[in-house]
This record gives C-alpha cells, sequence and structure tokens, in this order.
C-alpha cells in the first residue's frame, strides 16, 4: 500500500467517527474553521499488501489549546499491528486562514483528554544539498479545503528518491511536518538528500519558493 493510500483511508476512519459523533466537515464549517494536519508520524512494521484484508482504528487521544491529537493503527486481518500514525490537527480559520483556539464543547463528543502540554516531535534533519525537482500543483492534488491533499506531500517527497532506489528499500520510519499551504497552480521544488552512508536515511523538503511548505525524514531497511 502507498503512503498517499495509506493515509487517505486513515483520514477517512476518523471523518466517519467525527461524521458520526456530529463533528464532521459540514458541522466544523458552519463555525467557520477546518481541520488542518500539522504534523505525522508513522511507524511501519510492514505497509499493507495488495489484496491483503486491513482493519484500521482511530482513537483521538488528547487536545490543548491549540492541538488536537489523534492516532491511528493499522491492522492484519489476523490481529497483528502492522502501522501506527500519529498526527497532529489545529483548527484553521477558513476566512483568514489563522489558527483558531480549540474549543472544549467541540472536542466533548470524542471523550479525548484536555491537557496543557503541546506533544515534542522528533527533530527533522535539514536538506543540505541541491538535488531536487519540480511539481506543478493540479486540480485533482487538491482537497475540499482547496489546498494540497496532505497524501500529496508523500508523492512529491518518495518520487524524487527514483525507481532504483524505492525497488530496493521499504519504509520503517516516517515524520513529515506540514509548514506552509500549497494551492493550485503552485510550481513547488521537492529537495532531499540520502543522508546515512548504507542509505537508511533520507531528507526531505518541499519548497514554495523561498518558503519552506513541507519536510520530512524516512528511515528505510532493504528489502528482502
Amino acid at each position: 500500500m502507498t503512503f498517499p493510500a495509506l493515509l487517505s483511508v486513515a483520514i477517512k476512519a476518523s471523518s466517519d467517527q467525527s461524521d458520526e459523533l456530529n463533528r464532521g466537515t459540514d458541522y466544523i464549517n458552519t463555525l467557520g474553521v477546518t481541520w488542518v494536519i500539522t504534523q505525522t508520524e508513522v511507524a511501519i512494521n510492514r505497509l499493507p499488501q495488495v489484496g491483503e484484508m486491513i482493519k484500521i482504528t482511530t482513537d483521538p487521544t488528547e487536545f490543548n489549546r491549540f492541538f488536537c491529537y489523534r492516532d491511528y493503527i493499522v491492522y492484519s486481518e489476523t490481529g497483528d499491528e502492522l502501522v501506527k500514525i500519529t498526527m497532529s490537527f489545529v483548527l484553521m480559520d477558513i476566512e483568514n486562514r489563522k489558527m483558531s483556539s480549540v474549543d472544549a464543547d467541540l472536542m466533548a463528543p470524542f471523550e479525548s483528554s484536555q491537557v496543557k502540554k503541546i506533544k515534542r516531535w522528533p527533530k527533522i534533519e535539514k536538506v543540505s544539498g541541491e538535488e531536487h525537482q519540480l511539481y506543478h500543483v493540479r486540480y485533482y492534488d487538491l482537497d475540499s479545503n482547496h489546498h494540497v491533499n496532505n497524501a500529496m506531500y508523500f508523492n512529491w517527497i518518495i518520487d524524487v528518491l527514483g525507481y532504483d532506489f524505492m525497488a530496493q528499500h521499504e519504509p520503517t520510519y516516517v515524520n513529515v511536518k506540514f509548514d506552509k499551504e500549497v494551492l493550485y497552480g503552485n510550481d513547488i521544488q521537492s529537495f532531499y538528500e540520502i543522508t546515512a552512508a548504507d542509505q537508511t536515511v533520507s531528507c526531505h523538503e518541499i519548497r514554495l519558493g523561498d518558503q519552506l511548505a513541507c519536510e520530512a525524514n524516512i528511515s528505510w531497511k532493504k528489502r528482502s
């Protein structure tokens, strides 16, 4: 299963839960806000295979004044944990595109814990080289908020590594931070660097002009 497909199915699971609790997209849009993913961390035992039956669970674990945290776990048909995804979300004002505070009443149906602390994510190492590819944002790269679907960033991040690298390696861990919205018609540059001598870590940056839109580190292992 590809990263974009995996992320899309995970988001669908949380969207379904939100709809069941009357906290779906239509409801929060009436408040003038929408959810935006700010960080995604993925721990991979193995990715689902073609034709495999899987189960995805989701749990909105906790929230503070500005961030909401949600876990997703992908299980095999026999109950083995394949993938764990942790995401952080913020509420963004649709009109002015600024972050809004999270109201406890909005989160009440999820029964997640209200906390004061902000999660500290592992540091993302920067790209020091100049290797990159150019991509143009197309209409079908967009989501319902009219900015680039988060799953698309994974396409831009991974595509630059090339066929030979992808054929010989599989991911074990991903840490992605989303810094800036990318819109229809933008031209972005996907910078990358393979940092370890044994090609076990890759660093990535999606840049929009001189602005950083997304950054990521991926750990890899040789395919057996």
